[in-house]
């Protein structure tokens, strides 16, 4: 690897470790949607994604990260990010609910997430859905060698308040390799008074909208991880892992 203003440029051979860690996570996502579906203890996630990462010989990269204590970020609803599996938390007809998840495969890390609808959802929470992805697929298509970093973050936050929802400013994205995040930072937002970097070919870069429908701001709960909507709306989450490459953006995490 080499470095570019403190970001790590992965070579082929590192970017292959890092699509197979990502691939995976994938498979994981996959698997987890398959099992979403009203009166499912939001734990249920938590097994599956625990017995696929020793079915594929990886660890899970959040278990214990910062002392997070579980494999998989599971929100539902109002929480955005970093909520807790729970035996007694049960899916209920018209949730939402977003999974993280990350892995470590052979030193390399692959993360992504997704938000399902549980059962039968309202409108509004099926419009939040598909414009929090297609804000991700609007920010991934700017990831090209050449463009400024805040060109994905732009992309990402004017779809977005285009259709009257919000993007949060608390969590971003970020860089990717042997370590979980990386330089850079990944806003979702056009920070003021800061200028990003160049994109080159050899970065890979987690981008992660997570869209709101009322404000963006946050709370986190007395778990200190949990983060929710102050306003307790509904939000979504999607990411993918992605490598800057000389031919453009390449999903690296899809199955």
């Amino acid at each position: 690897m080499k470095k570019f203003r403190g970001i790590y440029i992965k070579n082929s051979a590192e970017i292959a470790l890092m699509r197979e860690a990502s691939r995976i996570v994938s498979v994981i996502l996959d698997a987890l949607g398959e099992a979403v579906e009203p009166g499912v203890p939001t734990m249920h996630f938590e097994d599956i994604a625990q017995d696929m990462c020793r079915r594929f010989g990886v660890q899970p990269a959040f278990q214990g990260y910062g002392g997070f204590p579980f494999a998989l970020c599971c929100s539902v609803n109002e929480e955005i990010v970093h909520g807790f599996p729970s035996r007694e938390r049960i899916l209920r007809e018209g949730d939402v609910v977003s999974f993280d998840m990350g892995v470590i495969y052979e030193r390399f890390y692959g993360d992504s997430a997704r938000t399902y609808p549980v059962g039968t959802v309202s409108e509004q929470a099926r419009t939040l859905l598909d414009v929090t992805r297609e804000s991700l697929n609007r920010g991934i298509a700017q990831a090209m060698p050449g463009n400024n970093l805040y060109d994905v973050s732009r992309a990402v936050q004017d779809y977005v308040e285009g259709l009257g929802f919000s993007v949060v400013r608390r969590f971003v994205g970020h860089g990717i390799g042997s370590k979980l995040h990386e330089k850079p930072e990944v806003p979702n937002f056009v920070p003021s008074g800061t200028v990003g970097p160049v994109l080159k070919p050899g970065m890979v870069l987690a981008i992660e909208p997570m869209v709101c429908v009322g404000s963006y701001e946050v709370e986190i709960l007395e778990d200190k991880w949990t983060a929710v909507t102050k306003d307790r709306k509904l939000s979504a989450h999607f990411e993918h892992t992605v490598a800057v490459t000389h031919d453009g953006p390449v999903v690296l995490s899809v199955s």
